[in-house]
């Protein structure tokens, strides 16, 4: 994985989570070695709509829990409308159950 471009990368670790987890930008730059690039995770994510295939990239959201690269979806409620059908419970743009809900690349790749 290392030989190839940094967004690809952080997006054949986004396609790993399980639907009804979430990880965080944070935890997937740790993972591919990069623990100070979270917003560059941010930035690849932004820029996931125009990459082939289905990403769900919803399921990425800040150390806290909140929904802060909702912006991107097009319309406000469409990050919270894709992780509540997926049973991710979301109150006031930040995922209840945040730590049992985490999904670290690192345990889980």
């Amino acid at each position: 994985m290392t030989n190839k471009p940094f967004f690809e990368r952080v997006y054949e670790v986004v396609r790993c989570i399980p639907p009804g987890r979430v990880t965080t930008y944070g935890a997937i730059a740790r993972y591919l070695g990069a623990a100070r690039s979270a917003r560059m995770v941010g930035w690849a994510l932004r820029h996931a709509f125009s990459h082939e295939g289905f990403l769900p990239a919803h399921r990425v959201v800040n150390r806290r829990g909140l929904l802060t690269g909702k912006h991107a979806f097009g319309f406000s409620d469409t990050m919270r409308r894709l992780l509540e059908q997926e049973g991710v419970e979301v109150k006031d743009d930040r995922v209840v159950h945040f730590e049992r809900l985490f999904w670290d690349p690192a345990e889980n790749l």
